[in-house]
């Protein structure tokens, strides 16, 4: 880590909720910097290398103020939070009110002027860091729902700046989005940008909908045209496109991962510590209530109860991924979750063989491969979600052809794997015979149904993604190119 100039100027800046980096404390005391998870920052660390670049984003760790510093060649700039914003503005406007929100309501939001009030603060203060590390003429690329008021913030501050915006989750249809009580100043925020990424066609189609009902907006194809009022920020007339540009994973780096030696090894010790089950099902999930893990459980609970599976020749192994828990919603789901494991096992578990192994727990990216390859079914059964790379990273780890995938229709990923065995999950007797499908197809039919999903995932990376993003970007407010 090197500290850097406070001066210094960036042509090509990230704004996230996150910086790319978390805090690590070792043994011996010492603080250290490693790279995050997760699809985005893999995305942007191929974008953002040899370009003069800078990542705006906060470094979580409440009421300190964290020296910008440079890491592999790109700065990074923290944005103070204190204690009670990340619960206003994070834990509250965030994930209480646009969070359920944009996933259909699946637990109610809820709306609090508090949260609110913090959530303008806080963008206004993203804003105003892009708006000092930014050169002229700079490209920023925000990311997301908790930065949906940067893009006009910003182009008030700097209206010299190409600004793009990419929502990873669902935007939900007027008829949803109406409830928000700040709902014309979130769209406002929105076409500050010149440039709209949505995960599908039907997201930017939501968007549309919503300026032109409830900002009288002219859409005409992907361009929405608006006249902000004087008071506004980002007002003036605005021409903003927007199109749905589907993200991905790095696919030859989790296809290489897969066949390191290490990792099959592993993968066969896991199914021997499962006791060498037929059929290994896996879920690989955030303890979250969009991602429909109450759902599958009832699933596997009426199978083993109608005799279409049972010990020790199926298991299922959940892993549940901690989240937000300190959000009521999330708490009440453990325990329900946690409840029905317990169920389950408790009536359909055997002496040495469990129906369900259930993991409250983080792993490493070489746990996860070495999972997804002892797995014969991955069950993906979303009420909701934006994309879902889980998905796309089974198909991409699964180098042997093998496996079955069972995915949720309401996923972005579902646009994209038309090979999977597509179910709805709110249908419990649709989703067991589609998981006894995907049990019994014939290996031949399975394999290129795999061989398929793989050719897609391997040709629509991470890396094509951000590429197309860019074009589109960089093209707007006339046509993208649509690749």
């Amino acid at each position: 880590m090197v500290l850097a100039s406070a001066r210094r100027t960036f042509d090509f800046v990230v704004a996230a909720n996150r910086l790319p980096v978390d805090r690590v404390v070792d043994d011996d005391g010492t603080t250290r910097w490693q790279a995050s998870p997760g699809g985005l920052v893999t995305a942007m660390d191929s974008v953002m290398q040899g370009r003069r670049a800078a990542w705006v984003g906060w470094a979580g760790v409440p009421d300190e103020d964290v020296r910008p510093f440079d890491r592999d060649g790109v700065r990074l700039h923290p944005v103070v939070l204190t204690a009670e914003e990340i619960q206003d503005y994070y834990e509250g406007f965030s994930n209480e009110t646009l969070w359920p929100l944009y996933h259909d309501v699946i637990v109610p939001p809820r709306y609090r002027r508090r949260w609110w009030a913090a959530y303008r603060e806080v963008n206004a203060r993203f804003a105003e860091c892009v708006a000092q590390v930014a050169a002229r003429g700079a490209v920023v690329w925000i990311h997301d729902y908790q930065l949906q008021l940067v893009p006009s913030m910003l182009r008030e501050l700097r209206p010299d700046l190409r600004i793009g915006w990419f929502n990873h989750i669902p935007f939900p249809p007027v008829e949803l989005f109406g409830q928000l009580p700040w709902r014309d100043s979130v769209l406002r925020g929105l076409l500050g940008a010149d440039f709209l990424g949505f995960q599908r066609r039907n997201d930017a189609a939501n968007f549309a909908r919503a300026c032109q009902q409830l900002l009288g907006a002219h859409t005409s194809g992907d361009v929405v045209s608006w006249v902000g009022d004087e008071d506004e920020p980002g007002s003036g007339e605005r021409r903003v496109r927007m199109a749905a540009v589907p993200i991905s994973i790095d696919f030859t780096t989790v296809d290489e991962l897969a066949r390191t030696p290490g990792v099959r090894r592993r993968a066969q010790e896991i199914r021997a510590s499962l006791g060498n089950p037929r059929t290994v099902l896996l879920g690989i999930d955030r303890l979250d209530y969009t991602k429909g893990i109450r759902h599958r459980l009832r699933a596997i609970s009426e199978m083993f109860a109608d005799g279409d599976i049972a010990t020790p020749e199926v298991t299922l192994l959940q892993v549940a991924t901690p989240s937000r828990e300190r959000v009521s919603a999330y708490r009440e789901l453990r325990s329900q979750v946690d409840g029905q494991v317990g169920r389950i096992n408790g009536d359909h578990s055997t002496i040495g063989a469990s129906a369900v192994h259930y993991l409250h727990h983080s792993y490493p990216k070489e746990e996860m491969a070495a999972l997804f390859l002892a797995a014969d079914v991955l069950l993906v059964t979303p009420l909701r979600d934006g994309m879902n790379l889980v998905a796309k990273e089974y198909v991409a780890s699964r180098w042997d052809g093998g496996g079955a995938l069972v995915l949720s229709e309401f996923t972005g990923a579902a646009h994209e794997l038309t090979q999977a065995f597509q179910c709805n999950p709110h249908d419990i007797v649709g989703l067991k015979q589609t998981i006894v499908a995907a049990m019994s197809e014939d290996a031949a039919s399975r394999r290129k149904r795999m061989l398929g999903m793989r050719r897609r995932v391997r040709t629509h990376d991470v890396h094509a993604w951000a590429r197309r993003y860019l074009a589109a970007l960089e093209a707007a407010p006339d046509k993208p190119d649509r690749g």
